[in-house]
């Protein structure tokens, strides 16, 4: 209970309270647009930091080595709960951006934050335009941005994966960047679990080694969503996986 309350009165403090620090962004943006994404990253990652630590939690980190230092890279991870962007920002490197569902976009102030952030909103019922949302992570890999993304398409409750969008591989097969498999674990314990309670849960996260599309063989590039699937799959523990 207390972890819920305080919770909530972190958020209410930082997108309330705290919104006048968007103001500076855009000012800090109108001089220099790279300053204005550097901040802004640091201060979410900051953010999450604290809801994190208010769970109780604790985390894990394997692999994270395997993330490219000087390129951006399409991170490609299962997706159990909202937690799961809690702790990926706290380890990404560089600029990135999440792909959110188009929905978010209406959450006032958190989606001002997540603009700030190059993070993309997704319509999955309109096919054109998602297709406008992958042309626009295309291009922002290629000015350096990462992007992440959950190719499940909504979170899952069950064991093992739903199956993987194989268009949201696009940006990797488009943009020539490395894709890197992401397992998270954990996450739907803090909170999906015991909706509306936040509970202490151990997360693990584990980074796999990069995908590069130009060394996998022609069967892979065509199936590129159900190889990197795999991929993840193999990195969860034996009680994520299909039975």
């Amino acid at each position: 209970m207390i972890r819920l309350i305080l919770t909530v009165l972190f958020l209410f403090f930082y997108l309330i309270v705290f919104s006048p620090a968007l103001i500076v962004e855009w000012i800090i943006g109108k001089f220099s647009p790279q300053a204005k994404a550097k901040s802004s990253l640091w201060l979410v990652q900051h953010a999450f930091r604290v809801i994190f630590w208010l769970s109780g939690s604790t985390l894990e980190v394997r692999g994270r080595e395997n993330i490219p230092d000087d390129t951006p890279v399409l991170y490609v991870s299962n997706h159990r709960s909202y937690f799961d962007i809690v702790v990926g920002y706290q380890l990404v490197k560089g600029q990135t951006g999440f792909v959110a569902k188009k929905e978010i976009r209406k959450v006032w102030l958190l989606s001002n934050w997540m603009k700030n952030l190059h993070c993309l909103f997704l319509d999955r019922d309109n096919l054109k335009e998602g297709l406008k949302t992958i042309l626009t992570g295309i291009e922002y890999v290629k000015q350096g941005i990462s992007i992440w993304i959950c190719p499940e398409g909504t979170r899952n409750k069950g064991k093992g994966m739903l199956e993987f969008k194989e268009g949201s591989m696009k940006i990797a097969e488009k943009s020539g960047c490395p894709i890197i498999p992401v397992a998270i674990t954990g996450t739907a314990e803090i909170f999906e679990k015991h909706v509306p309670w936040i509970r202490r849960s151990r997360v693990t996260v584990t980074f796999g080694e990069p995908i590069h599309i130009k060394s996998l063989d022609k069967e892979q590039k065509k199936f590129l969503g159900a190889y990197t699937r795999q991929k993840i799959l193999e990195m969860l523990p034996d009680d994520y996986r299909e039975p």
